[in-house]
């Protein structure tokens, strides 16, 4: 039996090659004999870079960035062999997991560190530019990446704006030099969201409660990315509001494309693409993935959706384990340790003893 291993990250448990490292010691506690491939996978969400470097030549680089407060971080990123192509994880600079629960402040937090990271890796001149995004505490259109980048923006008394999202609420008028490497090397935006920037589904009201905002401060918010998008397009001429894709990590996605004339593309695709994973999974006779939460969101666009979906459309079995899940079909940690902060804590020995104990169920 040859099993292909391919899960995303347990959110807020396990990276994923934690979980892919748990399944396969699973598995061959109880069937040592059979052959597995470790596949870890991402979205272009948190993970990116530790999916990418177990399946290409890569180095790492990092940079002393600033997290989504403004408190100095380190923040690494890819640099792949073969292309010449840098990779980001904008989660690294202003992702959700750098701040406690109680820090959490959907109205302050900035993009900045995004920035600083792009600008980094751009100073290598670069083939490609590949930037995941995604986990991200911020909604602030990317504007803070953009401030590092070389933008300004302005209220209607031209007073420069503080970071953050809530201060675009004020915003009439944005200032762009953009940086000399632009237009030298093709930039991509990896996202597994599909949202545009404003509206019911948009950036703010979709996703900002995970991010801290109160019924209100979402209002605000939206206010805020309506204030950026109409700016936006005076300036460039790109509308924002309904694009699909642009509301992906607080609009940074938008942001990016309409500054830096970034591709907003499927971010499971590109990682397909670079780990071999149809090529790996053509190999394989079954297909384990799985996630910290199996819902209706991991059918639109998630890893372990779009992995069951390439299973059986090539005739392979699959298997989802999950933390927790509202849709059937998965076997999941609660099973064994219904309390959900003690599945937490423990979720690598749990998805452990799951996967063996689905391992022993399995004919020989």
């Amino acid at each position: 039996m040859r099993i292909l291993v391919a899960p995303q990250e347990f959110k807020g448990s396990l990276a994923a090659d934690e979980a892919a490292a748990a399944i396969a010691a699973g598995i061959h506690d109880a069937r040592p004999a059979w052959q597995i491939d470790l596949l870890p996978l991402s979205d272009g969400g948190p993970g990116l870079l530790d999916a990418l470097r177990r399946a290409v030549r890569a180095d790492t680089a990092a940079a002393v960035v600033h997290d989504p407060l403004g408190r100095r971080v380190l923040g690494r990123y890819l640099r792949l062999r073969e292309s010449g192509a840098a990779v980001i994880e904008a989660a690294q600079a202003n992702g959700l997991f750098h701040l406690q629960p109680h820090e959490r402040d959907a109205l302050r937090a900035d993009s900045f560190g995004v920035g600083e990271l792009i600008a980094a890796a751009a100073a290598e001149a670069p083939s490609a530019l590949l930037i995941g995004v995604g986990g991200s505490a911020t909604t602030d259109g990317g504007a803070g990446a953009l401030r590092a980048l070389g933008a300004r923006f302005f209220d209607a008394a031209g007073a420069e704006l503080p970071p953050g999202g809530a201060p675009l609420a004020r915003l009439e008028r944005i200032a762009w030099h953009p940086p000399p490497w632009l237009g030298a090397f093709p930039i991509t935006v990896a996202t597994d969201v599909t949202s545009p920037l404003c509206g019911p589904a948009g950036a703010a009201r979709l996703f900002a409660p995970q991010k801290g905002a109160s019924p209100a401060e979402v209002e605000l918010l939206e206010e805020a990315l309506e204030r950026f998008a109409a700016a936006t397009r005076r300036l460039t001429g790109i509308d924002l509001r309904t694009l699909p894709g642009a509301g992906a990590a607080g609009g940074l996605a938008g942001g990016l494309h309409a500054f830096l004339g970034a591709t907003i593309a499927s971010g499971f695709e590109i990682v397909a693409a670079l780990t071999r994973f149809h090529e790996r999974l053509a190999a394989a006779d079954l297909v384990i993935t799985g996630e910290g939460r199996y819902d209706e969101q991991s059918l639109v666009g998630k890893v372990t959706g779009r992995v069951v979906e390439a299973a059986r459309a090539t005739g392979r079995p699959v298997v989802i384990f999950a933390g927790q899940a509202t849709l059937p079909g998965a076997r999941t940690l609660a099973t064994l340790e219904p309390d959900p902060t003690r599945s937490i804590q423990l979720a690598a020995p749990l998805l452990r003893e799951l996967a063996a104990a689905w391992a022993r169920e399995q004919p020989d």
